[in-house]
């Protein structure tokens, strides 16, 4: 035995010597290894585990789903915390909950009283910008905004500060950072995106990955106040068709590479340890399930050698698989499932496929051996109980030089679009009003991934760090002798010398976040209303606009005096006043340096745009104002390039979607597969569509379900709608056409809704089973049956929906939501017509 392996022995001897409370504090025992390096200490490994353990160790079950005692039975090789899960099962928890949650995992999972090998598992958890979960956490600027820095070495800043604090509540492991290039600025995740431009993704990508990680081969790599890094979404999720989230991505290959890839080359260089693969597709195939892309390319030609973990659920998606049965995704190279709450069945069927010889042992071995030398690797067998650990240290949550290096990222953040007569930068010994929904909310200028996983219902009270817009103006102001004051509407009984209005989008994430167009707000805006009645006061403003994307907000710039952009900044909102609030005289304190890192639209349509010469380019890639700029303001044109179709009743007519509606169909590959032509299906093929001819040629659809899934064909509008003003929902029916072509063999449910969790649906399949075949018929359901189910009227998205995971076909001709008023309504009947 080498020196070396000595010393290493002893220590795990006396480790493994070491009790709390009665429990063994067992690490693998390496005693007889005769391979210290990495490979052959996993090979070791490997050999001495059964096959139940080789199982438990490729799946990944949720906090929310699974207890200590049950990774213990099951041998789980992680756990994660997904966005709306916290020790205790809260929205948020104290930090010293998460290192006990974390001690209980680590001693139930070393464990060796059953006879077991007693493997530590590793906690990976969202931290996307900053430890976003913890509530004393620093939490920093959205990538779009990071991206609009331009600045490398303060990214690794970033990640330097997002690790220590990870480890201060004992966990090992980030899935971050999101190297997308978000093409299409009507994605929900585009803010995970630092920019459309390849080239900064890529310069960011090994800076933020080393700022996680450590310096590959140093002695700090993957120890100390380092942890395991992610590289995700792999690959193409930012360029999705339409930017529809879980889609596809299609085009020429070695385009989608060289564009969507660019992340990942120097990701890998850096030595990311894992990689997760994306829920979208590429060029109809669906990622997880591709051993092309997740074998051939990832491990082949771009060289990576960690493991590769899926996306929640993901697997679910790959066609032939479901959440809790998926070898197909194993054998494409997925290494790790994520499988959150499906854990166990997938435990129980891949046991069952090993003990009738259908699953590949030697491919399940390789998997267990990736994972086995990132834990090695990470110096996790180690490490020993997370509270006893040195960087277990709750108390440098959001201490007061991370949170300088989030206000400098604001700082470097912020885009000026606008200065007309050089407002900017305000005096500070004036007196200033703060105004708008976003000048003192947290929540808003946090954004989604915050606290939560679409980062809403939060209030102010529940960040025990950072500050308001609002809070730094007020706080800059006063120490040069000026006065501030907060009035969300606009209201004062002083006329102040400026207004600063903060507004823009309210938080969201994933598919939530999904848009068919990108106009801000109409003219009936509240917010540009709220602009325009200052402005008409006499007073200048100044806007500040929170938001993950570009947006089409003409008219609010040709209404402000001064425009900046400020993107979603996190906690550290004090950063904005030190830019826009000068000295007592008016000087600068620090100049705008933030540079556009996506086009900026001059229409709402949101076709994709990606380079100055395109067609619909406001303000370029690069634009950005600096206070030593001049620019005169030439108006811009406030016709938004698409009409505001307002709701009519109509949702379906003719075969065809009738504006603002669009039909979507969707499975577990994808939700929202956009319909364009009259033939289309879903990406799993659970449903599909094509033209009929009813009263004029293909002037009706045929929706046909496989019978192999689940399938949904809906007809989603890009706002919400408020049914209300139609009348009282009471006295509303949804009214359809149809005509039944063969009964539903299980359940057929209609759904409306208004959102995720906020939805009402009937079950019709006997209705659907009792009616005369291929003949049209009309039919109608009482709103009101819909909204004593949870939908709620006044903020309606999916009009109309037929789900179900039976075989079954219909041709539709016309759906509407229309007023009866008198009409007798009873839940449970349809009433026809």
């Amino acid at each position: 035995m080498k020196v070396a392996n000595v010393f290493l022995a002893a220590a795990i001897l006396i480790l493994s010597a070491c009790s709390m409370d009665g429990q063994k504090l067992v690490v693998v025992d390496m005693s007889q290894e005769v391979d210290s390096s990495v490979d052959g200490r996993a090979r070791q490994i490997l050999a001495r585990m059964t096959l139940e353990e080789k199982i438990g160790q490729i799946l990944q079950a949720d906090i929310s789903a699974v207890t200590p005692d049950e990774a213990k039975a099951y041998n789980l090789g992680s756990v994660l915390n997904g966005g709306n899960s916290a020790p205790g099962g809260g929205k948020v928890a104290a930090p010293i909950q998460w290192i006990e949650l974390a001690d209980e995992f680590w001693l139930a999972s070393t464990d060796t009283t059953d006879g077991g090998i007693g493997l530590p598992l590793l906690w990976g958890t969202d931290a996307v910008h900053g430890h976003n979960n913890l509530q004393s956490a620093t939490i920093f600027p959205h990538n779009s905004g990071l991206g609009a820095a331009n600045d490398p070495a303060l990214l690794k800043e970033i990640a330097q500060v997002t690790a220590r604090e990870i480890r201060a509540t004992g966990l090992d492991w980030t899935f971050a950072p999101t190297l997308a290039v978000a093409t299409d600025d009507r994605w929900g995740r585009a803010y995970e995106s630092y920019s459309e431009n390849p080239e900064i993704v890529a310069a960011y990508a090994g800076a933020f990955v080393e700022g996680l990680q450590g310096e590959a081969g140093s002695e700090g790599f993957l120890r100390g106040d380092h942890v395991i890094a992610t590289a995700k979404h792999f690959l193409g999720d930012g360029g999705t068709q339409y930017g529809i989230d879980r889609g596809d991505t299609i085009g020429d290959w070695d385009e989608i590479l060289h564009t969507h890839g660019a992340g990942y080359f120097p990701a890998i260089e850096a030595d990311v340890q894992t990689v997760m693969a994306s829920f979208s597709s590429v060029n109809g195939e669906k990622i997880h399930g591709s051993k092309w892309l997740l074998t051939d390319v990832l491990r082949g030609e771009l060289g990576f050698d960690g493991f590769v973990v899926g996306d929640w659920n993901g697997h679910g998606e790959v066609p032939g698989c479901t959440p809790e049965d998926c070898l197909p995704a194993l054998y494409a190279g997925l290494d790790m499932y994520m499988a959150p709450d499906s854990w166990k069945g997938l435990y129980n069927s891949m046991l069952a496929h090993a003990k009738s010889g259908e699953l590949d042992l030697e491919r399940l071995d390789e998997a267990v051996l990736r994972i086995l030398r990132v834990k090695v690797r990470s110096g996790l067998l180690e490490a020993g109980l997370p509270s006893q650990r040195l960087t277990s240290r709750p108390e440098i949550l959001g201490r007061e030089d991370h949170r300088a290096v989030a206000r400098r990222a604001v700082r470097q953040s912020l885009v000026l679009l606008k200065n007309d007569a050089n407002l900017l930068p305000l005096a500070g010994s004036k007196t200033v009003m703060i105004s708008g929904s976003g000048a003192n909310s947290m929540q808003q200028q946090t954004g989604g991934w915050t606290l939560n996983w679409q980062g809403t219902g939060n209030e102010n009270k529940e960040f025990l760090t950072g500050e308001t817009v609002f809070a730094g103006v007020e706080a800059a102001m006063a120490a040069r002798g000026g006065s501030s004051f907060l009035s969300t509407d606009g209201s004062f009984e002083e006329k102040p010398d400026a207004a600063i209005v903060v507004y823009g989008e309210e938080p969201y994430a994933e598919y939530r976040g999904d848009r068919t167009d990108l106009v801000y707000e109409f003219e009936d805006g509240s917010n540009l209303a709220l602009v325009k009645k200052l402005k008409s006061q006499g007073i200048p403003v100044v806007s500040v606009f929170l938001t993950g994307r570009p947006l089409w907000v003409n008219p609010h710039l040709n209404t402000s005096d001064a425009f900046v952009v400020a993107w979603l900044p996190g906690t550290e909102a004090g950063g904005i006043s030190d830019v826009l609030i000068g000295g007592e005289t008016g000087e600068p304190r620090y100049d705008f340096s933030g540079k556009l890192s996506f086009s900026w639209p001059d229409n709402g349509v949101g076709e994709p745009i990606n380079a100055a010469t395109e067609t619909g380019v406001l303000f370029p890639f690069g634009f950005g104002l600096g206070y030593s700029d001049t620019a005169e303001w030439v108006p811009l044109s406030e016709d938004p390039g698409l009409a505001r179709d307002e709701f009519t009743g109509q949702i379906f007519m003719r075969g065809e979607a009738v504006a603002p509606f669009n039909l979507f169909l969707g499975d577990s590959s994808n939700p929202n597969t956009p319909v364009d032509a009259l033939v289309g299906q879903s990406i799993g093929g659970a449903v599909s569509t094509r033209g009929l001819d009813y009263k004029a040629q293909e002037d009706a659809r045929v929706f046909t379900w496989s019978g192999n899934k689940a399938g949904t064909a809906k007809l989603q509008a890009g706002r919400s709608i408020d049914l209300t003003r139609q009348g009282d929902p009471s006295e509303m029916f949804v009214q359809i056409e149809w005509q039944i072509i063969s009964a539903p063999e299980g359940e057929f449910r209609v759904i409306l809704d208004c959102g995720e969790g906020c939805e009402g649906g009937m079950e019709i399949s006997q209705y659907l089973s009792d009616q005369p075949k291929e003949e049209w018929i009309s039919s109608s359901f009482p709103l009101s049956c819909f909204v004593e189910q949870g939908l709620d009227p006044t903020k309606v998205q999916t009009a109309f929906s037929l789900s179900t995971d039976a075989k079954f076909s219909i041709a539709l001709y016309a759906v509407s939501i229309s007023r009866f008023p008198g009409t007798k309504q009873s839940c449970g009947k349809v009433f026809e017509q």
